[in-house]
Order: C-alpha cells, then sequence, then structure tokens
C-alpha cells in the first residue's frame, strides 16, 4: 500500500511510523465530527451531525454502535477532569455535559440573556473551565440543526466557569471560530477561523492567542497557519506542541513555530481529530463519511494538574 505521509519537513519523520497505515474504522456517516476518547472504557464516541446521533466505536472488539440518537445534532465533544462527557449541541444550541449515570446536564445556552448560536467546539481546562466556540453553523440551515437567527449578531469564543455559572466573550474578532485547543502548558489558546465559508477570500487560519495569567484573558491572536486545502476545522496537539489539525486533504501537522512538518493523506476531507488509545499515540481522524486511525510516534498532551 502506497504511504499515507506527506513529509514536508525532516522533523516530521520523528512523529510517524513508516509502516503504519491509516485504518478505516467505519463508515456511514453524513458529516462525522467531534471526536472523543474515554481511556477508561477504551471507546471513542464522535457526532454525525445531520444523522443527529453520537457514535461509539468499541476499541476493545471494534464494534460500533449508536451511543445516543438523537442527540440534539452535537457537534464538538471533550472529556472534562473527571471522565464526563462535555458537548455542543446546534440544535440546543448550548453545551451540555453527560453525567456518569448518563443523565443530561445543561452547563450553559444563552450568554446576557441571548441564546448562543450554535455552539461548535469544545475544550476543558486544568481548572475545570470550559472554553467553546460558537459559529453559526447551526443555525444556517435545518441539516446540521434548526435555522434561526442569531440573537447575539456575531461569533465568539466563550469561557464557561461550571462552578459559579459564570461566562463570557475571550474574543470579539473572529468570522467563524471553530476549532480550539490549549498548548501543552495551558499558556497559548490556538483558534481555528473558518469564515470563508460565509465570506469570499474569508479566513481560512488558525491564529494563536497567549493566555494571561489570570486563566481568563486573551492577548496576541496571530495567524499561525493557514490553510490551502480547505478549510482547518477541529485539531488537538501532542506532547510536544505540534497541531495536527484537520484539512480538506487530509491532517495536517505544524510545529510550535508555525512551520508544516507534513500531511497525513485521508481520502476524504477531514472534520476533526483526537489523540486516543492506552498509550494515547493513535490519532483518530473523522472524515465525513468514514472514522479513521493511525499510529503515530508521539503522544497526545494532556491536562497539566491543576494549580
Amino acid at each position: 500500500m502506497p504511504s499515507p505521509y506527506i513529509v514536508v519537513d525532516d522533523r516530521f519523520r520523528r512523529l510517524i511510523h513508516n509502516s503504519a497505515q491509516l485504518d478505516t474504522l467505519w463508515t456511514g456517516a453524513r458529516w462525522a465530527e467531534g471526536p472523543a476518547y474515554f481511556a477508561a472504557g477504551r471507546y471513542l464516541v464522535w457526532s454525525d451531525i445531520p444523522n443527529n446521533r453520537i457514535m461509539r466505536w468499541d476499541e476493545t472488539d471494534g464494534s460500533v454502535s449508536v451511543f445516543r440518537q438523537p442527540c440534539r445534532n452535537t457537534n464538538g465533544h471533550t472529556v472534562d477532569r473527571e471522565g464526563r462527557l462535555v458537548s455542543c449541541e446546534h440544535q440546543a444550541r448550548g453545551v451540555a455535559r453527560t453525567e456518569h449515570d448518563g443523565t443530561r446536564t445543561v452547563l450553559v445556552d444563552r450568554v446576557a440573556g441571548q441564546r448562543f448560536n450554535s455552539p461548535n467546539d469544545v475544550v476543558v481546562k486544568s481548572d475545570g473551565t470550559i472554553w467553546f466556540s460558537d459559529p453559526t453553523y447551526g443555525i444556517d440551515s435545518d441539516y446540521e440543526g434548526d435555522t434561526a437567527a442569531s440573537e447575539i449578531g456575531a461569533s465568539h469564543v466563550y469561557r464557561l466557569d461550571p462552578a459559579s455559572g459564570s461566562c463570557a466573550a475571550v474574543t470579539s474578532d473572529f468570522v467563524k471560530p471553530n476549532g480550539l485547543a490549549f498548548s501543552p502548558d495551558e499558556r497559548l489558546l490556538y483558534i481555528a477561523d473558518t469564515g470563508a465559508t460565509h465570506i469570499v477570500g474569508g479566513p481560512a487560519h488558525i491564529r494563536r492567542f497567549t493566555v494571561a495569567g489570570d486563566g481568563r484573558t486573551l492577548s496576541g491572536g496571530e495567524v499561525f497557519a493557514t490553510c490551502h486545502h480547505g478549510l482547518f476545522d477541529g485539531f488537538r496537539l501532542d506532547v510536544h506542541g505540534n497541531v495536527w489539525t484537520s484539512a480538506g486533504d487530509g491532517v495536517h501537522c505544524y510545529a510550535p513555530d508555525g512551520a508544516l512538518l507534513g500531511k497525513i493523506a485521508v481520502p476524504e476531507p477531514v472534520a476533526n481529530v483526537c489523540f486516543g488509545g492506552p498509550k494515547r499515540n493513535r490519532l483518530f481522524i473523522c472524515a465525513t463519511t468514514s472514522l479513521y486511525a493511525i499510529f503515530v510516534q508521539t503522544h497526545g498532551c494532556t491536562r497539566p494538574a491543576a494549580g
């Protein structure tokens, strides 16, 4: 089989296994998104947004089942510090948590009395705060949610403190904020802008912000990388601070200095990725209709211990 790797910078060779192939784990989605790996159960969940369902892949036997349907057109997922599923729900226009007993808790669905657009992607910081993007994709049509007007009139990234219930925007200059992820030490926050979906020649890049010492405000915001093949959507970082991001032609890997190191060719446009497996050295890839995976020579970063 041909190698799935495209090496641009020799540093990429230290991050890949030449013999590792791209595994197709399942196919049958309309738009696969938001993978999240549960180490305790050795399973992965992800969204099939237009089909209004969350899917589940079992690492122990390779079986795939429906985790939840309907699911309010969930998009991005993450796992919080207590091992609970945190989900962005397009149809409910909020962020919800699945408790250990399976019940659902709405964490937030409005800010300053106005409903969110359609929360898209989410990460949890080591202090337990939840950071999420809120573009309009879930209210732009009935395909991934319910058509509606934006009450906020803009698309921002928000920080939610579940302990106090306080929620506030941390950015205000994005067209369509999308994927987001912290650096391993949480001093940097990377955020994708997929505004090119709504504006001709609009943003198709990832920006990088510095997180202030208070852990809640951002500065900087320079363009870190620009996508020339489709759009950057969701992404995750490894322990070395490399950014592994979705793109139209596969997965792109960028060094912390912004250099493109290489690519993993995938036969469908990629929406999102996450690291998983017992050693966090397997990259799971949600790409349009399918779930793929590949073993890499690095490990997904974990949250530092809470200070």
